[in-house]
């Protein structure tokens, strides 16, 4: 990489070549191109393993860059908001995300209006309308250990972490496709059991028989499903979605409404919003936070408001 001085514009692409099964290394030169076309002045670094992003964004904030386009999915964006949480280089709320959806499911963007198509989304980026987004941290269990994520998105629970545990080991076969998601939804669905789980909101706790939880900041996972139909990115407070015991047969009925949000009109289904939650569950069961797979419970998460500047459609 060439040695000057940074303007304040400038900005630090960062690609995931393995997203979107092996798009983000095809499709970099057309984007490569129309970054140039539209004088955004940046440099760029292809990732070569997993979590690499966190390693390069810590040594290009020490280098002065605090504006990044992350060109990948929803995991690629992950990683770089928990190296933007594990620094103390620069502000969090100083530096500024852009995303350019090259993944499978590309979830986060999808709350934001931010096109998949390349030159429609590097416009977004061009145009500059930035909002300051709440950011979850989730304590959990790995091990025998308590660990911590940050996430921008979604965490799910139960069923939800269950299927992403088989959609994840088809994308590091590069085995994911569109019609994948659904297809570990219906094979999950067979061998699963609710769990009984204490969720303590605030101070307030209910008790569930829980099929599935979603808990986040935006609206969307899994490839497009409305899980969290109310969630304002914004609003200092974490939605929560909890699907209780249902039956197979009505689970399989009611995938489509997951997509446009209307699930949440089923009487299996129970909607709470707070800023600190903690659940338990017996037996132990399984979280992903924006598809990383983590750990096991008992969980907390804690929400960190307008802590991390945005661009938004």
């Amino acid at each position: 990489m060439e040695s000057r001085e940074l303007a304040p514009t400038d900005w630090m692409v960062l690609i995931n070549p393995m997203a979107g099964n092996g798009r983000g290394c095809k499709d970099w030169p057309g984007i490569s191109r129309r970054l140039a076309e539209v004088k955004i002045a940046c440099q760029h670094r292809f990732t070569e393993y997993p979590r690499h992003s966190l390693t390069l964004i810590h040594n290009f904030l020490r280098q002065g860059y605090r504006r990044f386009i992350i060109a990948g999915g929803d995991g690629f964006l992950n990683e770089a908001v928990n190296a933007l949480f594990t620094q103390t280089i620069a502000a969090t709320n100083q530096v500024t995300l852009a995303m350019l959806p090259v993944g499978t499911g590309n979830d986060w963007v999808r709350s934001f209006n931010i096109p998949f198509d390349y030159a429609a989304a590097i416009r977004t980026i061009q145009q500059g309308k930035t909002l300051l987004h709440d950011v979850g941290r989730v304590f959990y269990h790995s091990g025998g250990r308590e660990e911590s994520w940050y996430f921008l998105n979604m965490c799910g629970i139960g069923f939800d972490a269950a299927v992403n545990q088989k959609v994840t080991a088809d994308r590091e076969r590069n085995h994911l496709g569109p019609l994948k998601y659904r297809y570990h939804i219906f094979t999950t669905l067979m061998g699963y059991a609710s769990t009984r789980m204490k969720i303590v909101i605030d101070g307030n706790e209910v008790n569930h028989e829980v099929f599935s939880l979603a808990l986040g900041n935006a609206q969307y996972n899994g490839g497009g499903m409305k899980q969290l139909p109310f969630a304002i990115a914004n609003d200092g407070s974490f939605d929560i979605t909890v699907i209780k015991k249902i039956t197979r047969l009505k689970a399989l009925r009611s995938v489509n409404k997951l997509y446009d949000g209307s699930f949440v009109e089923l009487p299996e289904v129970a909607t709470y919003t707070g800023k600190v939650i903690q659940i338990e569950s017996t037996p132990a069961c399984r979280l992903e936070a924006d598809g990383e797979g983590l750990g096991e419970s008992p969980f907390r998460f804690e929400i960190l408001p307008q802590a991390l500047r945005v661009i938004i459609g």
